[in-house]
């Protein structure tokens, strides 16, 4: 537990970094407005005044995260140099901030699809990837990536990455170094979107009864 106590007019900044506390050492579920308030020694409805309930707090500690991270994505993005080292700026931007805050990371993308999450973190949630894409139009633009549809690249990248991100925080590496993974992961997802992107292949001998698949071949549920 933090030993500073909150700043007066500063309730709020300090209910949000000890929830960031809380929920590294106990997880979401360990997580209350009750028990935050006790351990900064404010009254049980002081919370209320900055945040309705949990899923609000939640929602503040998303938002919070994706600005930091796209605060990082951004900077990656807008730093001097080719565009491939600035793909790979990105991708570490994104794989550093995942390791260092996996809770966090889990938090800022669950509660971006809770049905009760606001426009503006759902927005802010897409920061990240919009760079992304950006990059890699500009790069196809001036004909360093191969012609595709820059959205679904983008997608691709982010799932390769944050899966490797996800290895790395649970350290499932076995030895390898985080940056190495990452090097390794932009090197081969910018050799596929020079070479270009094939269509998806519908895996064969699936039965008629088999959920339908997406456009990237993801089974969907329903």
């Amino acid at each position: 537990m933090t030993d500073q106590p909150y700043h007066h007019g500063k309730l709020r900044e300090a209910l949000l970094a000890r929830a960031r506390e809380v929920i590294e050492e106990a997880g979401v579920e360990g997580l209350s407005l009750r028990q935050l308030a006790r351990d900064l020694g404010v009254s049980h409805a002081a919370p209320g005044k900055h945040f309705r309930d949990k899923q609000a707090l939640l929602d503040a500690l998303a938002l919070d995260g994706f600005r930091s991270m796209n605060a990082r994505i951004t900077g990656a993005s807008e730093a001097a140099g080719d565009r491939r080292p600035r793909f790979v700026g990105i991708a570490r931007a994104y794989v550093d901030f995942a390791v260092a805050h996996p809770v966090l990371l889990a938090v800022m993308h669950s509660t971006k699809h809770h049905p009760d999450a606001s426009d503006e973190l759902r927005s802010i949630g897409e920061d990240g990837i919009r760079v992304a894409r950006a990059l890699i139009a500009e790069a196809q633009d001036a004909g360093e990536l191969a012609p595709g549809d820059s959205e679904r690249l983008a997608l691709v990248c982010f799932v390769s990455l944050h899966g490797a991100a996800m290895l790395a925080a649970g350290n499932l590496l076995d030895g390898t170094s985080v940056d190495y993974l990452t090097l390794a992961t932009t090197d081969l997802l910018w050799a596929g979107m020079v070479a270009g992107m094939p269509a998806p292949q519908v895996a064969s001998g699936i039965g008629a009864g088999a959920a339908p698949r997406d456009e990237l071949g993801v089974m969907n549920p329903c």
